[in-house]
């Protein structure tokens, strides 16, 4: 979904984020789908961490359009030793926080609300940018035009 070098801007997003909010037991950005983007989760299974915030997410944009209260933004869930932190993350990615108990849930939200729109930039530009049609191919010095190679070449049988 996301290139290396952005997968790469992302968790270095999740890890100033986790600088400057040391409470924070880990970070996770996924599609919407379900599917690591980047995680700094010591601990944590990423992957399942990732597709149970996919299944709440669908839960939440659910109640929100069943009550009228517009767009998906956040979530919060408070457990017996913690937070879990949803936010949105552009128009398809989230991020998920995983707090201690002992957090301040203004900061919480505070810090989790600008890394989200930051990783949201970084994921919806990549997107618009897969999104845009390759750009007119150019004839060669005889006029002839590049081949393109068969929709299925290279793939296996």
């Amino acid at each position: 979904m996301v290139p290396e070098a952005e997968a790469q801007d992302v968790l270095d997003e999740l890890q100033r984020l986790r600088a400057r909010v040391p409470l924070l037991t880990g970070a996770l950005a996924a599609s919407t789908d379900g599917l690591v983007v980047a995680q700094d989760t010591p601990g944590v299974e990423a992957e399942g961490v990732a597709a149970l915030t996919a299944a709440a997410l669908g839960v939440a944009i659910r109640m929100t359009d069943a009550t009228g209260r517009g767009g998906f933004r956040e979530l919060l869930v408070r457990g017996g030793s913690g937070y879990i932190a949803t936010y949105a993350a552009g128009s398809s990615a989230v991020l998920t926080l995983l707090a201690e108990d002992r957090i301040n849930v203004g900061r919480l939200h505070l810090e989790g609300r600008r890394s989200g729109a930051r990783i949201g930039e970084v994921v919806d530009a990549v997107l618009e940018q897969a999104e845009r049609p390759a750009p007119p191919q150019r004839p060669d010095r005889t006029g002839a035009l590049p081949r393109r190679p068969a929709p299925d070449a290279g793939r296996l049988p």
